[in-house]
């Protein structure tokens, strides 16, 4: 197994990964080490529970939702090579460096409900590079093709670190003696058949057609068109539910559906969609919006929402057909 550091890996690169990338990089995750200190100190710290009050996208924010926005803000917005950043907690993008190669856009804390239970949450990064002096909103208009990095940092049992520079999709695991994080797989793979799925059920009667006669027929398993028995696997965090498709294959789903026909879907493009696409993809898998390829819609948006097909090969271009 390597023992090589992230900081060393990344030095490693070659390609699109400069030193100004990399040390972008660095700064989101030494961010992502203090916000999971915060996490592991958990009631201790007085930190669970909601901040009562709502982010842009209109749900309730926990305490950590904002404690993690705030630290990777303080971190990017004073970093030279950062022209600006966004949040999926907040309304509009961050100014930050004039003449900052890149731009930052970020989920803090994916899967919040999660935190008051114990369970899986983590960040998501994506990184795009600037295109002027000054950053502009529609800077940010970029499609996710244009992504130099993108990641995850998942807060679980260890906290592990999922990358992608545009050469393959690597994993680190966080050391707490040295507070390094370590590569711990390289090569990541991803099956282009499976037998897991995940997709929340419970919104079954809104979901379209296509979809409900591929869940349909995941669900008759053997007896089946598809002659084969599926499991279903949902942790309501999208990091851990892709970390799974990673490590062993899959398909995640957060589809288009009825139950709010002005919302073209649930994820946001370019804080959540964007980056599981890029990682999921230089792991040799498929993301799709049911129609389309993700990475290459052209955002009109901040907070534009997509549905989410994405994990194994066979199964997204399956599911993609129906449409």
């Amino acid at each position: 197994m390597s023992t090589a550091t992230l900081s060393q890996y990344l030095k490693q690169q070659t390609g699109n990964l400069t030193p100004e990338l990399a040390n972008v990089i660095e700064a989101i995750i030494d961010s992502c080490k203090t916000i999971d200190q915060a996490l592991q100190k958990g009631a201790i710290a007085g930190i669970l529970g909601s901040a009562e009050h709502e982010n842009v996208q209109g749900e309730t924010q926990k305490k950590l939702d904002v404690i993690s926005n705030q630290i990777l803000i303080d971190a990017l917005q004073s970093h030279p090579n950062v022209g600006g950043l966004a949040s999926e907690e907040l309304d509009t993008f961050t100014s930050a460096q004039e003449n900052g190669q890149f731009l930052v856009l970020f989920d803090p804390l994916d899967g919040s409900s999660n935190i008051d239970i114990n369970m899986c949450v983590g960040t998501i990064f994506s990184i795009l590079p600037a295109k002027n002096a000054v950053t502009q909103a529609e800077d940010f208009m970029q499609a996710g093709t244009e992504q130099v990095a993108a990641g995850y940092v998942m807060y679980g049992p260890s906290t592990m670190l999922a990358l992608t520079v545009g050469a393959g999709t690597v994993f680190f695991t966080y050391d707490i003696d040295t507070q390094e994080f370590i590569l711990t797989k390289t090569d990541i793979s991803i099956n282009p058949a499976t037998q897991e799925y995940a997709i929340n059920a419970s919104n079954q009667r809104h979901w379209e057609a296509p979809v409900q006669r591929y869940i349909n027929e995941l669900l008759e398993g053997k007896t089946g068109v598809r002659g084969k028995d599926f499991n279903m696997r949902w942790v309501a965090c999208m990091v851990a539910d892709i970390h799974r498709i990673l490590c062993r294959s899959g398909i995640f789903m957060y589809p288009y559906d009825l139950k709010n026909p002005k919302k073209a879907g649930r994820l946001r493009l370019m804080y959540e969609a964007n980056p599981m696409s890029m990682l999921i993809e230089q792991a040799g898998g498929a993301a799709t919006t049911g129609r389309v390829r993700i990475l290459d819609i052209q955002p009109t948006e901040l907070h534009q929402r997509v549905p989410v097909i994405l994990g194994s090969k066979d199964e997204v271009e399956l599911v993609t057909s129906y449409h």
